[in-house]
C-alpha cells in the first residue's frame, strides 16, 4: 500500500489490500453492549475504590474477562424485569479466608425505584497456600494488614432477589 490509500500490485497482478481499505460500517455498539460496557466501568470502579479503603492491598489481580463476564450475567438476569438493569441494586462483596466483605452498593439508575438486587460475590484466589501468599504479596514497606496484592478467583456467585415478588427464593448464577 502506497500513502494516498492507493492499491500497488502484488505479486501475480492481484491488488494488495491493507485493512484501511476497508472501514466498518457502523462505528456504533448496540444498546446491550453498551450496557455491558457501562457495568464494566462500575465495577472496575467499584474494585478500586475498595483497594486501599476495605481490601487493604495496593492492587486486584483479576482473570482476563471475568468483569464482562459478571457483567453478561447481570444483563441476563435483569432482562425479565420491567425496567430491566436500571431497576436493579448490586452489592458487591468479596470472599477472602471465608469471610464475606461488603465492598460497595451499586444502583444503576437513580432515577427509577429498584425491582430488585443482584448480589456479586466475588471470590479470593485460593491456589495459593496462606503463608507463601503472605510472603510473596506483603512488602515490608506496608503497615501490618495490607498486602501488595489480592488475586481474585474467576469464580463468582451473582444473585438475584426480587423486592416485589411473593416468592422469596432468588436465582443464583455460579461459576
Amino acid at each position: 500500500m502506497v500513502a494516498g490509500g492507493r492499491r500497488r500490485a502484488a505479486v501475480g497482478g492481484a491488488p494488495e489490500l491493507s485493512y484501511w481499505d476497508h472501514e466498518p460500517t457502523d462505528y456504533t455498539l448496540n444498546e446491550e453492549e453498551q450496557r455491558c460496557q457501562y457495568l464494566v466501568k462500575l465495577l472496575e470502579n467499584c474494585l478500586s475504590r475498595a483497594k486501599k479503603t476495605k481490601l487493604h492491598c495496593s492492587e486486584v489481580l483479576v482473570p482476563e474477562r471475568m468483569i464482562s463476564k459478571i457483567a453478561r450475567g447481570m444483563l441476563c438476569l435483569a432482562s425479565s424485569e420491567p425496567c430491566g438493569l436500571r431497576g436493579s441494586v448490586v452489592y458487591v462483596m468479596v470472599e477472602i479466608e471465608s469471610m464475606c466483605r461488603k465492598l460497595d452498593r451499586i444502583v444503576y439508575d437513580s432515577t427509577v425505584v429498584p425491582t430488585f438486587e443482584l448480589t456479586l460475590i466475588l471470590k479470593e484466589d485460593g491456589s495459593i497456600w496462606p503463608v507463601l501468599r503472605d510472603f510473596f504479596f506483603i512488602g515490608t514497606c506496608f503497615t501490618p494488614g495490607f498486602r501488595q496484592a489480592l488475586k481474585l478467583s474467576p469464580g463468582f456467585r451473582l444473585i438475584k432477589k426480587k423486592l416485589y415478588s411473593s416468592s422469596s427464593t432468588g436465582t443464583v448464577i455460579e461459576c
